[in-house]
Order: structure tokens, then sequence, then C-alpha cells
């Protein structure tokens, strides 16, 4: 089982910055990519932004040139810088993760962080 635990949320004005984390722990070892996805009422959850094993990024068109994605794999953590933010940010953010064991791929999920973009 692998835990992920995010952090950083809040409320911030529209043009502002936020910085999330998500710690993971547990069977870590088969840590593969990480990523964060976003979900609003009504709406799927979507992939902002993903960082590979090898450290590859890909981003959603709404996002690029404004978030940046990075890891620490000492740490085990996932970042997600967020820039300019705009009121169609505002979501709750969850931290995703896959581990690869015996060739297969499993997903893990974190509870989720509200962010809120508003004047």
């Amino acid at each position: 089982q692998v835990q992920l635990v995010e952090s950083g949320g809040g409320l911030v004005q529209p043009g502002g910055s936020l910085r999330l984390s998500c710690a993971a722990s547990g069977s870590i070892a088969s840590l593969n990519a990480m990523g964060w996805y976003r979900q609003t009422p009504g709406n799927q959850r979507e992939l902002v932004a993903v960082i590979h094993f090898r450290g590859t990024t890909d981003y959603d068109d709404s996002v690029k040139g404004r978030f940046t994605i990075s890891r620490d794999d000492a740490k085990n953590t996932v970042y997600l810088q967020m820039d300019r933010l705009k009121p169609e940010d505002t979501a709750v953010y969850y931290c995703h993760a896959t581990t690869v064991l015996v060739g297969r791929e499993y997903d893990h999920w974190g509870r989720g962080t509200q962010v809120t973009v508003s004047s």
C-alpha cells in the first residue's frame, strides 16, 4: 500500500500563487509516475500535470506556462507550483501515483486539497 498526503491548498486571489505538496509513504520502492488531478462539482477528475519516473513531464494545456510539477525522490514528494492562478483553477486537487509490481500498474490517490481562487 502507498499513502499519499497532500498539503498546501487554500484561498488565493487571482494572479496569486500556491504550492501543493504530496508526500508518499508505505510501499514506495516501486513508485513510478506521480502527478496531480483536479475535480470540480459535477465534473470528472482531470489530469493537471504528471512527472514520470525519468523526470519527463506532461501538462494539461490550460495550465502550461503557469504550473510547474517537480519531484524530490529523496523525500518521496511531488510538488505543484501554481502561478498566475485563475478563478477557473478552483477545484479539489488530488495527488496521484502509480506503482509497478510484477508487470502490473497500480493507482494510488490522496484525499485531496481544496484550492480556491477568488477575490
